[in-house]
């Protein structure tokens, strides 16, 4: 079992990863299942992650605050809208989907600032 949950670990924190860059995907439920899966699975794969330069901060404030950055949901829609207004001008030709896309960069938008504005500890 515990081999089954650091394969799982990996692959969440690889969608994750990829989710930083990619809009539509999710990055903070599948960094929150990767910590789960490595605490079960690995003390060692779990102390890395919480300890890391960027996951660790991102998970612990999340998980703790229910919170995130400014800077964070400042990067995360600037980069979603600036994607998604680039597959509405430049890759998608039917008009319905790139309604279906602005719809979606508008609730993804009102979801990021649904959550709270993790103040500065400065």
């Amino acid at each position: 079992m515990k081999k089954f949950l650091i394969v799982l670990g990996f692959l969440s924190l690889i969608l994750g990863i990829i989710g930083i860059v990619i809009p539509l995907l999710p990055t903070t439920p599948f960094l929150l299942l990767a910590a789960a899966c490595f605490l079960k699975g690995s003390d060692r794969m779990y102390r890395w992650l919480m300890n890391h330069k960027l996951f660790g901060d991102y998970i612990r404030n999340f998980r703790e605050h229910k919170a995130i950055p400014l800077r964070t949901k400042i990067f995360a829609i600037s980069l979603l809208w600036i994607t998604i207004l680039f597959s509405i001008f430049f890759v998608v030709r039917l008009i319905y989907l790139r309604v279906l896309l602005a719809a979606i960069a508008i609730a993804v938008t009102a979801h990021i600032l649904h959550f709270n504005t993790l103040k500065s500890e400065k």
